[in-house]
């Protein structure tokens, strides 16, 4: 049994318990592990990055009410006592940092100002937070954990990722009993650059792998968009290419509690005869 919690009762915090923790754990390791079998490294990133490195990315310029932001509390006139459940406006001073609302920036910002190969691959999974209208359950919240295979190079390398990636998401689905449809979907990195967008508009830079209505993963290429943003550079001197698969791990979740009728032992095994079909 999972504990949904949330300001205001709105379900958008999930406590998970033990046997959820686990199937979760085991599908991190299962898509982790697609990552460091195709030469991935895994690094780690912290779950909020100063204001200054996610403007980078016009993430407050393009998705403004998804954002959530920290800064401490102002101890002057009894300000860091809460009331009815909640700080008011004038009880936090500058928010300086930023949450994330997804995992590969961490990578774009771990390789910022550096030389890369043309075939580099790292993995990494973070916390994300997402401002949204509603919350339901473990489909949509307000924190996630979401795992993501990152490729940083030359144009094909990153599309080659994106391709393994996608023969391995729709056999693992396959052998997991569920059916998940790719659909193209929009890409926000995109919005406020013209040449970008129109590429976007002649070739979807963004596909979604949907359960019924839910997106569980996605492939995305960002063409050189976060090379230029941070400066990273090819040994020809030239921006680096990107690309990312990304997991919501909760989602997934979700769903198998949903295809396995709630019985998570079953998804359990279900996921690792998936993982290791010999």
């Amino acid at each position: 049994m999972n504990r949904l919690t949330g300001s205001d009762g709105a379900p958008a915090l999930a406590i998970l318990g033990p046997q959820a923790t686990r199937l979760v754990k085991e599908l991190d390791l299962v898509f982790a592990g697609w990552g460091v079998a195709a030469g991935a490294e895994e690094i780690s990133a912290p779950p909020l990055f100063p204001v200054t490195d996610l403007e980078k990315f016009d993430v407050y310029t393009n998705f403004p009410q998804l954002a959530w932001v920290a800064g401490s509390l102002d101890l002057t006139d009894d300000q860091f006592k809460p009331v009815e459940g909640r700080f008011g406006p004038g009880a936090v001073t500058e928010a300086r940092y930023g949450l994330p609302h997804a995992t590969c920036y961490g990578a774009y910002l771990f390789h910022e100002g550096a030389e890369v190969a043309d075939d580099t691959l790292v993995t990494l999974v973070n916390r994300c937070f997402r401002n949204e209208d509603h919350y339901g359950g473990l489909r949509r919240l307000a924190s996630f954990q979401m795992r993501e295979i990152v490729a940083l190079g030359s144009h094909q390398h990153t599309q080659q990722v994106l391709a393994r990636s996608t023969e391995r998401i729709q056999a693992f689905a396959a052998a997991l009993g569920i059916e998940l449809a790719k659909v193209p979907a929009g890409d926000p990195f995109f919005r406020n650059d013209n040449g970008r967008a129109l590429l976007q508009k002649l070739s979807p830079v963004k596909y979604e792998f949907q359960y019924g209505d839910l997106a569980i993963a996605s492939v995305n290429t960002h063409r050189n968009f976060f090379g230029e943003r941070c400066g990273i550079r090819l040994e020809s001197g030239e921006h680096a290419y990107t690309s990312c698969v990304a997991f919501g791990l909760e989602r997934w979740l979700a769903v198998l509690t949903e295809h396995f009728d709630a019985d998570l032992d079953a998804a359990l095994a279900a996921v690792r005869a998936a993982a290791d079909p010999s």
